[in-house]
């Protein structure tokens, strides 16, 4: 598990990933990023945020972008979860990865999420696209697999 260090996102990112989710939606953004939704941990409302999952070796898994944010913190206190992919809805589980599970996704992650870079880079936790580098993020990001989660009715 991550530790519980917190990074403050930029002013700009709620709005942005507002903005976002919207194009999504309204399909605007046909390979725009998935949004997934959690519980609130604090409201038990439901919490969206726009999400870059990959996958390696027919797992799907995201990384917390910041130690501490509160989509992870959501889902590491309700692991249920709502996967959204343009129109497609999925249930899934969020399984967090221990650090040593999360060091060798790390590695990948820079070359299967080059996205993800420049998004890391600016939260002062990489230099560049170093693979050394994120493999040390693991244990202060969180790392998640998605497990499915198939409901009858």
């Amino acid at each position: 598990m991550a530790s519980s260090e917190r990074i403050r996102p930029p002013w700009w990112l709620k709005p942005l990933n507002k903005a976002l989710m919207a194009a999504t939606r309204i399909g605007i953004l046909k390979d725009g990023p998935a949004v997934l939704t959690v519980t609130g941990r604090k409201s038990g409302q439901p919490r969206s945020t726009p999400i870059t999952p990959f996958e390696v070796d027919g797992h799907r898994y995201v990384v917390g972008g910041f130690p501490g944010a509160d989509w992870v913190r959501n889902a590491q206190a309700s692991p249920d979860a709502t996967l959204r992919l343009g129109k497609v809805r999925e249930p899934v589980r969020m399984v967090e990865l221990s650090a040593e599970e999360a060091r060798p996704l790390l590695r990948q992650f820079p070359v299967l999420v080059p996205t993800g870079i420049d998004f890391m880079k600016n939260a002062g936790l990489v230099t560049g696209p170093n693979p050394d580098e994120f493999e040390k993020l693991a244990g202060r990001c969180s790392v998640f697999r998605f497990d499915s989660v198939y409901r009858r009715g």
